[in-house]
């Protein structure tokens, strides 16, 4: 059974750009379709219950191009989003993503992670779009 997902976009931005942008935890609302808000303590999550506060530390790594984010759910749970800026020539990037299966019973794992990959695959793009406007 698969509990994990890679993906990634080649972007047309200067890595130290793509590092800049996706590392401010302020930005994920303009991506990703969960976050409505987030800054450097906590964010907003959106989920078929409603809006979750959640708390978030984002610890990002220039010199290794890594971002990840570290998220505690109302009941304690917690949870982590791996990703890393590669360069890509002098003026691209390549932003890489490392989706973990969510935290739900192992009867519905197979379908949330597909789900999730699919939602992954869209906000990849919008991150594209975003940086490249």
């Amino acid at each position: 059974m698969k509990t994990f997902d890679v993906q990634s976009v080649s972007i047309d931005r200067p890595a130290a750009a793509v590092f800049d942008y996706v590392s401010r935890p302020a930005n994920l609302p303009a991506w990703t379709n969960a976050f409505r808000r987030a800054d450097d303590e906590s964010a907003d999550l959106e989920t078929p219950a409603g809006i979750a506060p959640i708390r978030l530390r984002t610890v990002a790594d220039r010199q290794s191009g890594t971002i990840d984010w570290h998220m505690t759910f109302p009941d304690g749970a917690e949870g982590v989003a791996y990703s890393r800026v590669t360069e890509n020539g002098a003026a691209g990037a390549v932003y890489s993503f490392v989706l973990m299966a969510p935290p739900v019973p192992l009867e519905a794992l197979e379908g949330a992670l597909a789900e999730q990959m699919q939602i992954l695959a869209h906000e990849l793009a919008s991150l594209k779009g975003v940086l490249e406007a």
